[in-house]
């Protein structure tokens, strides 16, 4: 049995030590917001948060996310910044597909986390493994700014 604390909540799971942690959030506990791409931890759609930095889960062995911290983006709104972020995606309408979302949006969330004032380079340096298909990243750039302005105001729109 695999110990894991995800969302705040602890979960035992009866896994092979190598599988994926991706694999693990979605099948065994069935948190489905964090998506599948590509598997090979290169265009950021199973991003997530282990100890508060932003993490490929499709390339973490389970076994090495016991005794952390993970967030996904089912709760990601229980931060300010987390919060702030999603508010901002929806305001400057940044999914058109929206598959490639919740990665984009846990990188953010990390990113403002570390850096509240980021600059048009930090925020396209940082998010540079974020792909997006549909080529949002005008709007992406857009509302990370939106939402270190919010976070800058005490978290209002």
């Amino acid at each position: 049995m695999i110990s894991l604390e995800v969302n705040g909540k602890n979960y035992q799971v009866d896994v092979l030590p190598d599988a994926p942690l991706l694999w693990v959030i979605r099948e065994e506990l069935k948190l489905t917001g964090t998506k599948y791409g590509c598997g090979i931890a290169q265009c950021g759609a199973c991003t997530v948060h282990i100890d508060g930095k932003a993490e490929r889960s499709c390339q973490i062995p389970v076994k090495d996310a016991q005794g952390r911290k993970i967030t996904t983006i089912e709760a990601l709104s229980a931060d300010r910044v987390g919060k702030a972020v999603q508010q901002a995606w929806t305001a400057e309408d940044v999914p058109q597909c929206g598959y490639c979302q919740s990665g984009q949006i846990m990188q953010a969330a990390a990113l403002l986390m570390h850096n509240p004032k980021p600059l048009d380079t930090d925020i396209d340096n940082d998010l540079s493994g974020n792909l997006c298909r549909c080529g949002t990243y005008q709007r992406i750039r857009k509302a990370v700014h939106r939402a270190a302005s919010m976070l800058a105001k005490g978290g209002k729109p």
